[in-house]
């Protein structure tokens, strides 16, 4: 009978399960396909198999346990309050556990995500080659069909010829010159480093107007999301220590990826193999802010000081949930709040703002054919708007959101909230 260390830390999570099937009502991927196995009742269901047989993980159990967003539309509605995020990332810890990560995986886990120095050599070199892609409009790129492992026709955002690390200094005094009202860390994230540079500049520029001293310290790394959700918690342990180093001895850490805020809060949940680790974990949480909730719940930011820039003024503005920051956060009133205040332009609430648009990392990799048809969806609420500019928090959603509706061509904007402001 085979060890199952992983799977027995999470079985109390699957004895939650009361077999209801209401999380089918609310899974994007069983809208879709409309296949048991593709609800969390037929992953928990499988699981429980596996555990009271006392079997290895087979290749097939583990293509249906992983074919999951995370999104936690199930698990915000399950009347047993099952967590099903931590079945599915205790199922591919087990996988990892008892098979090892495959090599492309080990190789960029745990050899170029885990050494930002390396990570940001390779995202450079990629810049430099990027022309090799056709461009379509704006910093959109349309990859090549025979790249189907990443999305056959897929377009995908330019990488910024510099890196925000190489455009910021790592302290940065209030602009007054006065004694800094608190001193607050910023999580760039790689998406934000690599891609939307001009987003983490305008934070800063923002944090830095309010009387706020913001470090950006160079030794930070990868959140880790994409690698503990993989299954590979011995390195996002050594992620999270690298970053709970690195912003120590400071009053707060802001990031402005609804990933990267939800991942560094959740080392608590996923990550610990002891109390003492726990402990540590919490610890970090507490200080973690996403920058919507900053802005409102604690700088409380009058809507008046919240300046529109003039080449939005006069737009419709509709607002799409991250389901990192509606659900795994229940951060849903703060962003919504700065946007219906602001002046010059008008808010329009979106249908089913908080659906996933079927971005979900690395899933959208693996199952870009799912995601194209979550995400048209999404295309259908943003059409139900009449917005010029879809806004959102997480730059993993701006991808996905810009990706599909160019191959709707619909003429919006994908835009994250801090790129508004003056």
């Amino acid at each position: 009978m085979e060890d199952l260390n992983e799977l027995k830390k999470i079985e109390q999570y699957v004895d939650q399960c009361m077999k209801c099937g209401f999380c089918t009502f609310f899974c994007p991927i069983y809208q879709e396909e409309l296949v048991e196995s593709s609800a969390a009742r037929g992953k928990i269901f499988l699981t429980k198999q596996v555990l009271k047989g006392g079997q290895q993980l087979s290749d097939q159990a583990m293509d249906i346990i992983g074919k999951c967003l995370l999104c936690k539309a199930c698990a915000v509605n399950c009347p047993a309050k099952t967590q099903v995020d931590r079945v599915i990332v205790g199922a591919r810890a087990e996988q990892v556990r008892q098979q090892g990560l495959p090599l492309v995986k080990r190789l960029i886990f745990r050899h170029v995500m885990a050494n930002r120095r390396l990570f940001g050599w390779t995202v450079k070199l990629a810049s430099k080659l990027q022309w090799m892609i056709p461009g379509k409009q704006g910093k959109m790129k349309h990859l090549p069909d025979f790249l189907k492992a990443l999305g056959q026709g897929r377009n995908i955002p330019a990488i910024s010829s510099v890196l925000l690390r190489d455009q910021v200094q790592e302290v940065n005094p209030p602009w007054d010159s006065k004694a800094p009202r608190m001193r607050v860390g910023y999580f760039m994230g790689c998406a934000t480093d690599f891609i939307f540079p001009e987003t983490g500049l305008k934070t800063i520029e923002f944090l830095t107007r309010h009387g706020i001293e913001v470090v950006v310290p160079k030794a930070q790394s990868c959140c880790g999301t994409a690698i503990y959700f993989s299954g590979d918690l011995e390195t996002g342990r050594m992620l999270a220590y690298r970053n709970m180093e690195a912003f120590k001895d400071l009053d707060y850490v802001v990031t402005t990826c609804a990933t990267c805020s939800s991942s560094l809060k959740d080392y608590k949940v996923y990550l610990p193999e002891n109390d003492k680790q726990r402990k540590e974990f919490e610890d970090f949480s507490k200080k973690i802010k996403d920058v919507t909730e900053f802005l409102v719940d604690v700088l409380d930011i009058p809507p008046q000081e919240f300046h529109l820039r003039k080449e939005f003024q006069g737009k419709t503005i509709t607002w799409h949930d991250p389901c990192h920051l509606v659900r795994y956060q229940n951060i849903r009133n703060q962003p919504r709040r700065i946007l219906q205040a602001l002046q010059g332009s008008t808010y329009v609430e979106m249908p089913n703002a908080d659906r996933c648009c079927g971005m979900g990392g690395s899933f959208s990799i693996y199952h870009y054919d799912l995601t194209k048809k979550i995400a048209d969806r999404k295309v259908e609420s943003v059409k139900a708007t009449s917005a010029d500019i879809v806004v959102t928090a997480c730059p993993g959603c701006m991808i996905n959101l810009a990706d599909h509706l160019q191959r709707a061509e619909m003429p919006q904007q994908v835009r994250h909230l801090m790129d508004l402001f003056e």
